[in-house]
C-alpha cells in the first residue's frame, strides 16, 4: 500500500466529531440548482444561513467534499400520459413544485417566480427537515433527509411540524431461532 503524499499533515476525522444535523425547522440559502428535465426535477443545494447550525452544509463539503443538504423538488410527474396514475401524480408533482415557488417569493419579495431557474440561487427559503431510512446498497439502513418547504418567517416563527421518521418495515425472520422440541414424553433431552 502506498502512503498518500501529506498524509503526516493532515488532522484526523472520527466517528465521533461528525455531528449530524437534527430533524427540524430551518432557514436556509439555496446555493447551487441544477434542473434536470429528462427527470422533470430541479437537483437543490442549500445550506442553512440563520441559528446555530448556519454554514454546516459548507463545513460539510469543506471536510468531506459534499453537503447533505440537497433535495430534488419535482416539477412533473415521470409518467407517461396513458398510465392510470398520470392525471394524479401530475397534479401532486405541479402542487408541491407550486408550493416551493410560492415559499420562496414569500420569503423573498418582490421576487416572483419566473421560471429561471438559476434565480433561486442565493433565495431564502424555509426548509423543514423530517428523517427517512433507505436501504444501501451493502444492505444497512441509511437515514436520508426528507424536505419540505415552508417560507423563512414559519420556521422563524415556529409555525411548521417536524414530520414523523419513516422507518423501513420491520423484516421478519421467518426461520425460529431455534428448533422446537418435541417434549411429548415430558422428559428433557439432556
Amino acid at each position: 500500500m502506498r502512503k498518500p503524499d501529506g498524509f503526516d499533515n493532515v488532522e484526523a476525522i472520527g466517528n465521533s466529531e461528525y455531528k449530524r444535523l437534527p430533524a427540524g425547522g430551518y432557514v436556509v440559502r439555496v446555493t447551487k440548482v441544477t434542473d434536470t428535465p429528462d427527470k422533470n426535477y430541479l437537483q437543490l443545494e442549500f445550506d442553512i444561513c440563520e441559528g446555530e447550525f448556519t454554514g454546516y452544509g459548507a463545513n460539510c463539503m469543506e471536510r468531506n467534499g459534499f453537503t447533505p443538504l440537497n433535495t430534488r423538488v419535482y416539477y412533473d410527474t415521470n409518467l407517461e400520459k396513458s398510465h392510470p396514475d398520470y392525471e394524479k401524480k401530475h397534479k401532486t408533482s405541479m402542487g408541491m413544485f407550486k408550493g416551493f415557488t410560492e415559499a420562496v417569493e414569500q420569503s423573498n419579495t418582490p421576487y416572483v417566480w419566473e421560471w429561471k431557474d438559476q434565480t433561486l440561487v442565493g433565495r431564502v427559503v424555509g426548509a423543514v427537515l423530517g428523517e427517512c431510512e433507505y436501504r444501501k446498497q451493502n444492505g444497512e439502513i441509511g437515514t436520508a433527509w426528507d424536505v419540505r418547504f415552508k417560507t423563512s418567517a414559519a420556521i422563524r416563527d415556529g409555525k411548521f411540524k417536524v414530520p414523523k421518521k419513516k422507518c423501513l418495515p420491520v423484516e421478519q425472520n421467518t426461520t425460529p431461532a431455534f428448533a422446537p422440541l418435541d417434549d411429548s414424553d415430558g422428559e428433557l433431552p439432556f
